[in-house]
């Protein structure tokens, strides 16, 4: 049976795990990241499927299981996979994708490598996804493309099925015409984009990017926008909006552009947060601060995320203030790059591994180690426990999609909290959640300042900071998330109004 709803991305819906000498299939034992977040849809679907990358060495195997069936808490759905070779993933994924794009869409043009690039192979594995989400689709189904290393799949789609209704979702920043347009492939993306019905963003701003790129590149024009909601516009911060686009007319067809942050699990991270086991580690961490002040950091390592700019804040912070010697620590959380990711990645851990070292080694004593630098990722519950013993979470990427990280903070320290949140203006999440430090990361100045106030804050302004910041992250949960896509799901299959007058029109 065909299905009504695609989930397009490249990594499958479950983990692989080996059991008595056999590779099973396993549920994500964590209802965070992006896999469980594109699974909530699934069971709301009669019918849904998600295709989805296997990487192997024998693509041709005519025992390869090509489409396999899956129950699980989520309900029951196929998932069609594409056996790719592993040379086929480094190229598509850790070259282009990484490599190219990924640094372009977070801005960061001087560590651009387009020499590399093998854009044939990227072409056919888009390919591949194409043919495998056409297969599976309904007549009239909603195809749900995800993220930048799939950008042809509407092109090639909308070739093979013109029937079905293409939405896609940025999870990334999408840049400004003047950073976008350095990619050679340019117009060949934009044009694969403009074959969608809907293109969905996190903020205003990337959809304010994304039609200006392809207004750059293509006649494609924006013929209705809004003012902003003002839950969605710190105005003044780096990242705000005053208008947002809604629609874009290209080559006569309309495409919705859809602003819709994703969420976390909100209501799942509280409870989690005062359980009584995630209390007693709470307890633990804090007994063994001996009454110094903790300050959190939680990201990948990547370039992007500023890892090097808060240890070295926090080093000018025992430099020039040693009075807080021995009475404050700094724990980094930087889970280390994956495997066949450039060297770069690697370049970054070691640098912060010499940083942490560096500072230890200047600031530290038997009894007091300034920096814990954990490399690995650690269990949700865990995590949750540092968010609620946690003084300080300092979130300082350069640059971000959105960042799920702050949301879990607010989530995690419960009505009566009282933790201070340091919020890079660079990440998405800045124009969402009011109460925050917000904080220039290029700017030594402005991160020493932000931490020093961080520190310093008394508990009243705290917990009425905390109170904001919880209240505007309940906004935008994962549930408000999904239903919001759902609805623009069901307004996709109606039939498409009138092109407007090419005189602008606000919505």
């Amino acid at each position: 049976m065909k299905s009504e709803l695609v989930i397009v991305y490249h990594r499958a819906p479950y983990q692989e795990v080996e059991e008595d000498g056999q590779i099973v299939l396993r549920e994500h034992a964590s209802p965070n990241g992006i896999v469980p977040t594109l699974k909530a849809l699934l069971g709301r679907i009669e019918r849904a499927s998600w295709v989805a990358w296997k990487e192997t060495d024998t693509p041709s195997n005519p025992d390869f299981e090509r489409v396999i069936e899956i129950s699980d808490s989520f309900g029951t759905y196929n998932v069609s996979r594409l056996p790719l070779t592993p040379e086929q993933v480094t190229s598509f994924y850790h070259i282009t994708s990484k490599e190219a794009f990924w640094p372009i869409l977070h801005g960061f043009k001087e560590r651009y490598n387009y020499d590399p690039v093998d854009w044939p192979t990227f072409r056919a594995v888009n390919w591949a996804f194409a043919e495998a989400a056409a297969e599976e689709a309904a007549p009239g189904a909603v195809v749900w493309v995800h993220d930048y290393n799939l950008w042809l799949v509407p092109g090639y789609l909308r070739q093979l099925r013109p029937d079905v209704r293409i939405a896609f979702f940025h999870h990334t920043p999408f840049p400004a015409a003047d950073m976008f347009n350095v990619l050679p492939w340019r117009k060949e993306i934009i044009q694969s984009l403009l074959q969608c019905d809907s293109i969905g963003f996190h903020i205003p701003r990337y959809a304010q990017n994304f039609a200006s790129v392809a207004h750059s590149l293509t006649h494609a024009r924006v013929i209705s926008d809004t003012e902003t909601n003002p839950d969605m516009d710190r105005e003044g911060t780096a990242l705000s909006e005053f208008f947002t686009p809604l629609e874009m007319e290209a080559d006569g067809r309309i495409i919705k552009l859809d602003t819709n942050p994703v969420g976390v699990n909100f209501d799942y991270i509280e409870q989690l947060a005062f359980a009584p086991a995630v209390t007693e580690k709470m307890d633990a961490i804090r007994a063994e601060l001996h009454g110094c002040q903790l300050v959190l950091s939680v990201s990948r390592t990547d370039y992007t995320k500023g890892v090097i700019q808060q240890l070295e804040t926090f080093e000018r912070l025992l430099q020039r203030r040693p009075e807080l010697r021995g009475k404050v620590r700094f724990m980094m959380v930087s889970v280390g790059a994956t495997r066949g990711m450039s060297s770069v990645y690697g370049d970054i851990q070691q640098r912060i591994e010499e940083l942490t070292g560096r500072i230890n080694g200047a600031f530290g004593s038997f009894e007091w180690q300034p920096v814990s630098l954990i490399s690995t990722a650690i269990p949700l519950a865990e995590l949750v426990a540092y968010y609620r013993a946690a003084d300080v979470a300092s979130i300082t990427p350069l640059a971000d999609g959105l960042n799920l990280v702050a949301s879990e903070f607010c989530a995690a320290q419960g009505p009566e909290g009282r933790g201070a949140l340091v919020l890079s203006e660079f990440a998405g999440a800045s124009v969402l959640l009011e109460g925050a430090i917000p904080v220039n990361p290029f700017s030594y100045a402005h991160m020493d300042k932000a931490l020093d106030q961080a520190l310093a804050m008394g508990e009243a302004e705290a917990r009425g900071r905390m109170g904001q910041l919880r209240t505007s992250a309940q906004r935008y949960t994962l549930e408000k998330w999904t239903e919001d896509t759902l609805e623009s799901f069901e307004a996709l299959r109606r039939p498409a109004p009138p092109i407007p007058h090419p005189a602008f029109a606000h919505g």
